[in-house]
Parts: structure tokens; C-alpha cells; sequence
């Protein structure tokens, strides 16, 4: 059986456009990127599972100057289209850009290859929102806009050891961690899916280790990200911990990390998404949390 070549077997390391960031940190570096909207056109869809879809995307400019740098690096992408059925782009007045009248998701970039000038998002579908809905019907030819991303905040893979935590909103991000992690450094991740066939690969040159924790019922709120991150064995305080999914669920984790001690820049917890919530800004500061210089 041939595998679909948007969906690699071997890891590709770090995906990286070779920006100089903007400070640059001994653990970690922050990178500020010109925004520039983009219509974007599907090349390929494959399905990495059940719940999980890669699209390939070519853009009207040929991705000219598109830059990334980090794995939660993300674009913004825009479902209205006009009368004529042409993606409707955000308007810019200098740098800045209004969300005013306009349907958008964060997304962020699996990957982008420099060479073929293709970028790789992955969309869990679900028929409860306009992105999933949008994926799930998407064909090549299809069009959509795009805006970023406008920064990246990248840690330094200098790290012991390294615990990741995910559900399936971040697991594209996740699997952009340990893709491009160097050869043999130990990582266990923890990814919260609803089954087993939402499994996928994970690809990469660090010792990984990969625990799958599923739900029982996928419509009921979850704290299994949370409990698997408090009950982990830390050998010491020196690794990197990063936690992504639903805000309230994983908030937690945030307190036990706090409280066991980690320095600020031995860890980052991110809230994706929050139930009931649509575009939650997840640059904006948790009411419990003083969170990194996050610039993505």
C-alpha cells in the first residue's frame, strides 16, 4: 500500500523559514512577522484519521515571504466569500487588521514546505462548526483566505527532557514538536482523542513515548490532559512541560506546574479553545497565569 505523500513516515526536523528573531532568549525566542492576507487554494486532502484531515494549500502569491518558526505557529483563516464566491479578505490599515463582519479559526501551520511553497494544515472535523464543516466537504480547488502568522514564540530545544500534553485541537501542534525535537532526547506525550481510531502517527528522532488517553463520553468536559500532567514521574525540574487544549480544563495543570516549583521558562500551558466559547483569543493572559511573551 502506498502511503499519500502529504502524510510523511520519516520526521523532516524542525519546519523553519530561517527568520532572525526578535529577542532571542537562552531558553527561548520571540520572532514579529508582517501580517499579509493571502487567498488560499486546496491542492490535496488526506485523512489522517476518522476525526483528522490534512489539507495542502498553494496561495495566490505563491507564499511569498510567508515565515514560520515555531510549532504553535498559526494562520488565520477566513470562510465568507462574496457574491461571486471569492474568499473574502480582511482589510489592513497600517499592519493592523479588523475583525469586524468577519467568520475566521486559528489554525496552526503542520507544515510548510520552502521548496514546493505548500503549506500543511490539519482540521479535526465535526459538524458543529464552520471550520470542521468546511473541512469535512473540502476538495482541491477550493479557496479560502488566510492572514499570519503574525509572530512565533520558539523554545530552545536545549531541554533534558521534554512532557507534552494535548488534545486533538493541538495535536497538530504536538506532532510539529516532536517532528523537529533533536535525535534521542526522551518525550512523553500525553494526547487526548475520543478513540483509538483517532490515533495517528507521530514521527520523529526523539525517544518518544506516547500515551493516548480517550474519552468516554467525547461530549462531557475533561480533565484527563490535567490528571495525566499531575500524576507524571518528573525526574527533576529541568525539563520543558507544554500543555495545550480546552482553557478551563487544563487550567489544573497550570496550578500543579506553578506550585511544583517549575521556573517560567521551563514551561507554557495553552488554552486552545473554550467550550462554549468561538475565537477565543488565546494570546490573552489567563486570570491565574502570567503567560510567556507568546508571539504567535
Amino acid at each position: 500500500m502506498t502511503r499519500n505523500p502529504i502524510i510523511p513516515e520519516a520526521p523532516r526536523g524542525r519546519c523553519w523559514t530561517g527568520e532572525t528573531p526578535d529577542t532571542d532568549g537562552e531558553f527561548s525566542s520571540a520572532f514579529w512577522f508582517e501580517l499579509k492576507p493571502r487567498t488560499l487554494t486546496v491542492e490535496e486532502v488526506a485523512a489522517l484519521s476518522p476525526t483528522l484531515v490534512r489539507i495542502r494549500f498553494s496561495s495566490d502569491d505563491d507564499f511569498d515571504g510567508f515565515p514560520t518558526a515555531g510549532p504553535e505557529d498559526h494562520v488565520k483563516l477566513f470562510f465568507d466569500v462574496d457574491e461571486a464566491g471569492a474568499p473574502v479578505l480582511p482589510s489592513m490599515a497600517n499592519g493592523r487588521w479588523s475583525p469586524r463582519g468577519l467568520t475566521f479559526r486559528d489554525y496552526t501551520i503542520r507544515w510548510f514546505d520552502r521548496d514546493t511553497r505548500r503549506l500543511d494544515v490539519d482540521f479535526v472535523l465535526h459538524d458543529h462548526g464552520v471550520a470542521g464543516r468546511w473541512a469535512i466537504d473540502a476538495a482541491p480547488g477550493d479557496r479560502i483566505g488566510a492572514l499570519g502568522p503574525r509572530g512565533a514564540h520558539v523554545i530552545a530545544d536545549v531541554f533534558p527532557w521534554y512532557v507534552l500534553a494535548a488534545d486533538e485541537t493541538a495535536l497538530p501542534a504536538l506532532a510539529r514538536w516532536v517532528e523537529g525535537l533533536r535525535p534521542g532526547v526522551p518525550v512523553t506525550a500525553y494526547v487526548e482523542v475520543d478513540d483509538e481510531a483517532s490515533h495517528i502517527p507521530l514521527p520523529t528522532e526523539a525517544e518518544l513515548t506516547v500515551v493516548w488517553l480517550h474519552r468516554s463520553d467525547p461530549a462531557s468536559p475533561s480533565t484527563r490532559l490535567s490528571d495525566a500532567v499531575i500524576a507524571h514521574d518528573y525526574p527533576d525540574l529541568d525539563g520543558f512541560v507544554w500543555v495545550a487544549g480546552e482553557a478551563l480544563s487544563i487550567k489544573p495543570a497550570r496550578r500543579f506546574i506553578k506550585s511544583t516549583g517549575f521556573d517560567r521558562d521551563h514551561w507554557d500551558v495553552d488554552g486552545y479553545w473554550r467550550r462554549g466559547v468561538a475565537n477565543l483569543d488565546h494570546h490573552q493572559d489567563d486570570d491565574e497565569d502570567e503567560t510567556p511573551g507568546d508571539a504567535s
